[in-house]
Formats: C-alpha cells, structure tokens, sequence
C-alpha cells in the first residue's frame, strides 16, 4: 500500500509559466524582427534631372473665410461668385489637389456653408475643414 501512495504523490506538474515566458519571447522576436522588414533598403543612385517632371505629392489649397465674411484663395481675396470658378481652374491644373477650408470661429455657419457648396460645385473632391486642437 505504501508503494501506491508513492507513485500517485509523484506525479509530473505541469508548470504553465515557464511556457509563458517563452510565448512572449517569441512574440517580442518576431514583432521586432517584423519591423527591421518593413525598411526599404534601397541603392543610392544619382538620378537624372528632368525639365518634366513632376511631383507624387498632392497641393493644399488654403480657403480662408475671415471674420467679416471675406473669401481669401490662399492668400488673395476673392468674390464669392468667382470662388468656383477659381478652384475650377486648379482642378484642372491638378486634379488631385486638397482643398483646405479655413474659416474663423466667429463667422456665421450659413457663410461656411456657402463656401463649402461652392467649392462642391466647382468639382473639389478633396476637402477638408481645419480646426484646432482642443486644449486639456
């Protein structure tokens, strides 16, 4: 009987953490080693110069609406009826140019709005609104 009781008090434990310190050793190793793969090693080449070329990266176009309701085009004053018009103009040198909207916290939305249909209307796609961040 003394036997019995002996083999049943030595049964192997299962001993979870060291399996759980090598689980996150591997997931350190391979995040890290992810991440040394995502750089792009290329070779330093001297590129040649083109009258011709152009750039990849898209053109913000400021529209600045000032506190007494003028309209500025980056930073010349514009009509209001000449707005689309304008950004019409740019488009088409530009297609794919980000139209900035700007407009001072103390204008009136409905004059906001204005501008923003204005320049739906003329064909920008890519508008954004500009704000500040909150402070806090």
């Amino acid at each position: 009987m003394k036997l019995r009781s002996l083999r049943i008090e030595n049964q192997p434990e299962l001993m979870i953490i060291p399996m759980i310190d090598i689980i996150f050793f591997l997931l350190v190793f391979f995040m890290i080693s992810t991440l040394s793969m995502v750089e792009q090693h290329t070779i330093p080449v001297s590129l040649p110069q083109a009258t011709a070329a152009q750039q990849d990266i898209p053109r913000s176009v400021n529209i600045t609406v000032m506190q007494d309701g003028q309209v500025l085009f980056d930073q010349e004053q514009i009509p209001l009826q000449l707005l689309a018009k304008r950004v019409s103009m740019e488009i088409t040198k530009q297609p794919d140019n980000v139209f900035v909207l700007r407009a001072d916290k103390q204008v009136d939305y409905g004059k906001v709005v204005t501008v923003l249909d204005e320049l739906k209307l003329a064909g920008a796609r890519r508008v954004s609104v500009a704000t500040e961040m909150k402070g806090r």
